[in-house]
């Protein structure tokens, strides 16, 4: 709340060319500075001060809401494949966070593309009917794969040149390389929201950049990450909070060393990539895990076969489904839900896939 820009406060024209003119732009800075330097800065008089501080600080105070409240605005969004929809109760959960975590070449960034096109699509196609902003920091976005999944899922729709050029120009795709510019663009994202009716916020990856940047080895910049992270989350949130839509994040894996969980079609027999204790699991740690409302787990079974499981949700149990991925994205197979013990979230083990006999078959298809 507190990154909520003062133009959306409601202020007159005078008083909001002033807060520009003094570099005053978010809540935060103007709840930051005292009165008699507010005074100053701003040449008004105390009492206008003093009503301008009670307004901004009641704009960033969360209003409590009842669960009936809470009952009838909440709203899903479709992924278009039924039996994962059945377990979310809908859908993705819109004004959360949704996670999708996994090995390289999993169907992480198809999940997303696809998803990008169900975005745009018409309300009555099971569609937001609006725009999306595609962070994208590994540079892994195509509009070639975008198009060749909305022709092959809605062969009937995009099939002109005029439904294809709606659909590109209504994702707005953004190449972060650093973690200041993702930081920066996080922060400018309320007007571009307003200004292109956006519906859904993609970041892919949230991983990328903090592992590239960041030493593990160092205990200043674990401190960093976590603080940079937590800030990001926060701004994530809101944006989705404020303008009640989705926001999908995906994120790496990682390998820890200790007791290995249990994963799906494994009892005791866990796959140790790193020798004798270690395992794979989602990147970032417990702390991160928690900032995501939703959590889904991709990854590899037996041939061209992959599961995903829902592994958090405030309203799913833990469920497995087995997909592949074709011209159409992520595809389902008709097998229906199966449902497993699951654990601690960040602590998931996850299957990678892997060219060694012995590891191959320890990890059979469940």
């Amino acid at each position: 709340m507190a990154t909520r820009k003062l133009k959306r406060i409601g202020f007159g024209p005078g008083i909001s060319e002033r807060l520009n003119r003094t570099k005053l732009i978010t809540c935060q800075d103007f709840l930051s500075k005292g009165r008699l330097e507010l005074l100053k800065l701003l040449g008004l008089s105390d009492r206008t001060i003093r009503e301008m501080i009670l307004t901004v600080s009641r704009a960033v105070c969360p209003q409590p809401s009842t669960a009936l409240e809470l009952k009838q605005s909440s709203s899903f969004f479709p992924t278009s494949l039924p039996q994962l929809d059945q377990v979310l109760h809908g859908g993705l959960p819109s004004s959360t966070i949704t996670e999708i975590a996994g090995p390289s070449g999993c169907g992480k960034t198809q999940f997303c593309i696809m998803l990008s096109v169900l975005a745009t699509l018409p309300k009555n196609m099971g569609g937001l009917e609006g725009g999306v902003i595609y962070i994208d920091t590994e540079a892994a976005f195509t509009a070639k794969r975008l198009v060749e999944i909305a022709v092959h899922r809605f062969p009937d729709l995009y099939s002109s040149q005029t439904s294809i050029e709606h659909l590109t120009s209504n994702v707005h795709v953004y190449l972060e390389a650093t973690c200041s510019s993702l930081f920066k663009r996080l922060q400018s994202l309320e007007e571009d929201i307003i200004q292109n009716n956006i519906c859904l916020i993609v970041l892919d990856s949230v991983a990328s950049l903090v592992r590239k940047e960041f030493d593990n080895q160092t205990g200043r910049n674990l401190t960093e990450r976590s603080n940079l992270l937590a800030k990001e989350a926060s701004l994530l949130k809101y944006l989705a909070e404020s303008f009640a839509i989705p926001v999908v994040v995906t994120n790496q894996i990682t390998t820890r060393f200790g007791t290995p969980q249990t994963t799906i079609g494994q009892a005791t027999d866990s796959v140790s990539l790193d020798g004798d204790g270690g395992y794979v699991t989602a990147a970032l740690g417990n702390t991160w895990s928690h900032c995501v409302n939703t959590r889904l787990i991709v990854q590899y079974l037996e041939g061209p076969f992959r599961q995903v499981l829902v592994a958090k949700s405030p309203v799913s149990p833990f469920a497995a489904f087995v997909y592949t991925i074709d011209s159409k994205g992520i595809v389902l197979k008709d097998d229906g839900a199966d449902h497993y013990d699951g654990t601690d979230p960040g602590l998931q083990h996850i299957r990678v896939r892997t060219d060694m006999p012995h590891l191959v078959a320890a990890n059979g298809m469940s």
